[in-house]
């Protein structure tokens, strides 16, 4: 993988990356207590979440589907739509969005000010007393760019020129993938010469969504940008550990790797903002459907050791999960 861009105002260390982690897995974020940054992004889906919309305070679900935290530092836009510039805004975003966590950010910030383990921790990693929305969506923003995934099977064997790192199945998944003729799909998951991230960090329209005559309950990035032209478009999901994080797409319609797969055969659904890369690849044989899925699966990475909750923060969702 490439270098983590970093922000200039927010360099990374131990102890901001020891407190976005606390942050990150502690529901105190929430107005009621009930939900975390974890809850909606699970490190045991693939920090996402295996339902098609994620529940918030007293169960309200959101529109869309919840993305990955996995090597999102590497995104210069977050959220499906684009709309946060960097992972500090994006964490801002869930905190006071009513049917997520539900709570202000003035309100999150006298939560933790009034507690004396939190005073600490911003103490130590920021050398204040003072806790301020900046300081705990800095923090929070310094956990997530270390939550990366790479040294797959597929990175072994086309980087690191391991032949036996893939099945002879993922071989040719891999090819029918990068060709133009066939699958084309690194035009929008892109691979490089020297690293993959599996994205173009760019909007398309691929026919999700879209109704019988063309037309979108979610109109994506064009909700953003007002430009007619992305209508219907969203961000290019990175494809590392995607076999980790079904349900897919932005409205978690495709249950599993084989629905997306038959989603491309099919061409998308019909409009006319739909991305001119998409068309029907009807003529892949079964053979070479089943050598594609088996080459997405090959980009299940090696995550870094400690990204789970803290030891206090586990035990106390043992003990919800155990009251519940």
């Amino acid at each position: 993988m490439p270098p983590v861009p970093i922000p200039q105002d927010n360099p990374p260390t131990a102890e901001t990356i020891a407190l976005g982690r606390h942050l990150y897995y502690d529901p105190a974020l929430s107005s009621d207590g009930t939900v975390s940054c974890a809850s909606c992004h699970a490190p045991q889906f693939g920090f996402a979440d295996n339902r098609p919309f994620s529940a918030g305070v007293a169960g309200k679900l959101g529109g869309r589907h919840a993305p990955t935290v996995i090597n999102s530092a590497y995104n210069p836009l977050q959220f499906w739509d684009g709309r946060a510039p960097s992972l500090e805004k994006q964490a801002e975003g869930p905190i006071a969005n009513p049917v997520e966590m539900a709570h202000s950010l003035d309100g999150v910030v006298n939560r933790l000010q009034r507690d004396p383990k939190y005073v600490a921790l911003f103490r130590e990693a920021w050398g204040t007393d003072q806790i301020t929305i900046d300081l705990v969506t800095k923090s929070i923003a310094s956990f997530e760019r270390t939550v990366l995934s790479g040294d797959s099977p597929f990175d072994r064997y086309y980087y690191g020129h391991d032949k036996k790192a893939l099945s002879p199945s993922a071989q040719r998944g891999l090819k029918i993938f990068m060709d133009t003729t066939k699958g084309n799909c690194a035009t929008c998951h892109t691979i490089g010469k020297d690293y993959a991230l599996f994205t173009d960090n760019k909007f398309h329209n691929i026919g999700i969504g879209a109704d019988m005559t063309g037309k979108f309950a979610d109109i994506g990035r064009c909700g953003e940008t007002k430009n007619e032209d992305d209508m219907g478009a969203f961000k290019t999901p990175t494809l590392r550990d995607i076999a980790q994080m079904a349900p897919y797409m932005h409205d978690g319609s495709l249950s599993t790797l084989k629905d997306v797969v038959d989603h491309y055969i099919g061409g998308g659904n019909s409009n006319p903002h739909l991305d001119k890369q998409i068309h029907s690849l009807d003529f892949l044989t079964f053979d070479e459907r089943e050598d594609l899925k088996a080459f997405l699966e090959s980009l299940t990475g090696r995550l870094p050791r400690d990204l789970g909750p803290p030891a206090d923060l586990a035990t106390k969702d043992k003990e919800s999960a155990k009251g519940e």
